[in-house]
């Protein structure tokens, strides 16, 4: 029997039981057997899923296996309660098992493991490459040579929604000011004038944008002076963010609010019930995102939606693409937002 040498937080090295990596893999104990012991005569999916369930269960695999760990690919995301993450996550790891690549998840809730110590740990996994989403490659105050690091090992890298200039590496990005563009129109052409913005700490590239794509259709709207920042409140993401943020939009008599996600539209939404407001009959809110079930809200919410699948399967392709040695141009490719009307915007009030 193979052992391992997982290390326990509270105790010595555990043995691997033979049963538990066949059970996890779906296979025979004397399958699970061969593939540890590096026999032959084991197909090359079987063998992938007996690796797979070693990681899953935590044991480190064999030192004649560490050569075969190039199978594996790091997913950094943040934390999973915004459901925009889970759907990236979902979608990316489908397309990594497509290409023949195990993703190894790492999420980052507030007082979890930092990027940082996540990238260590996917650097002891002996990872191929790693996929950061909405990273502190978002973050215009975050220090960039992490990624420079990464590269010189040289370690292939692809970084979804967050552009850092000068690092060589590919970029996918939603288009973050269209997006604000999108919404701001939407609500004028049902004639809203008065329109705020609500979105999170401006040290967020994907936020600076956003506001760009707003000041630019309410000046080209509205006129010059249009486009301040009166009528933008930069908040916390989130359900509680987006209703304090809206709270002191409507503070300012605006009837019609553009939203850097969908939870914050929820937080507004929650605002303007909570001044016995009706939606959309007094306010008219857009969220961002398309998260899975949004449609299902009361009301359902009109939104811009990322294209989540195109984004994550191109994001996939460059790395596979990096890692095969046959890299695209390092740049960011950007990908355009879709605006979908729903029951949350309507005309504005008399």
């Amino acid at each position: 029997m193979p052992t391992s040498a997982a290390r326990p937080a509270d105790g010595p090295p555990r043995r691997a039981r033979l049963a538990d990596i066949a059970r996890q893999a779906g296979v025979s104990e004397a399958t699970a057997s061969r593939v540890l012991n590096d026999k032959a005569g084991v197909s090359a999916d079987t063998r992938q899923a007996v690796l797979t369930a070693l990681d899953v269960l935590g044991y480190e695999r064999p030192d004649r296996l560490r050569k075969r760990s190039a199978g594996l690919v790091g997913l950094v995301v943040p934390e999973l309660d915004n459901p925009i993450f889970p759907a990236f996550a979902q979608v990316i790891e489908s397309n990594l098992v497509q290409a023949g690549y195990t993703s190894v998840l790492c999420t980052r809730p507030l007082g979890g493991p930092t990027e940082d110590e996540y990238v260590e740990l996917l650097l002891d996994r002996q990872v191929s490459g790693i996929v950061f989403v909405s990273g502190l490659n978002a973050d215009t105050t975050a220090d960039p040579n992490r990624y420079r690091k990464l590269l010189a090992r040289p370690l292939p890298i692809v970084l979804v929604n967050g552009y850092v200039p000068d690092v060589e590496a590919p970029f996918i990005s939603c288009d973050d000011r269209a997006a604000g563009e999108l919404a701001v129109r939407h609500l004028a052409a049902l004639g809203h004038r008065r329109i705020g913005l609500i979105s999170g700490p401006g040290r967020y590239l994907p936020v600076q944008r956003k506001l760009v794509g707003y000041q630019a259709a309410m000046r080209d709207l509205f006129g010059p002076e249009a486009g301040d920042n009166d009528l933008v409140e930069l908040s916390l993401f989130g359900v509680e963010g987006g209703q304090a943020a809206a709270n002191r939009l409507l503070d300012k008599g605006v009837t019609g609010i553009a939203c850097g996600s969908d939870l914050m539209a929820l937080g507004a939404i929650r605002a303007a019930r909570t001044r016995g407001l009706s939606i959309p009959a007094d306010v008219s809110v857009v969220g961002y995102d398309d998260s899975p079930l949004i449609a299902f809200t009361d009301p359902p919410l009109t939104t811009v939606r990322q294209p989540v699948r195109e984004m994550s399967a191109a994001a996939v392709r460059a790395l596979v693409d990096e890692i095969h040695g046959d890299p695209a141009p390092h740049s960011e490719y950007m990908f355009r937002p879709e605006l979908v009307v729903r029951a949350s915007t309507g005309p504005a009030p008399a």
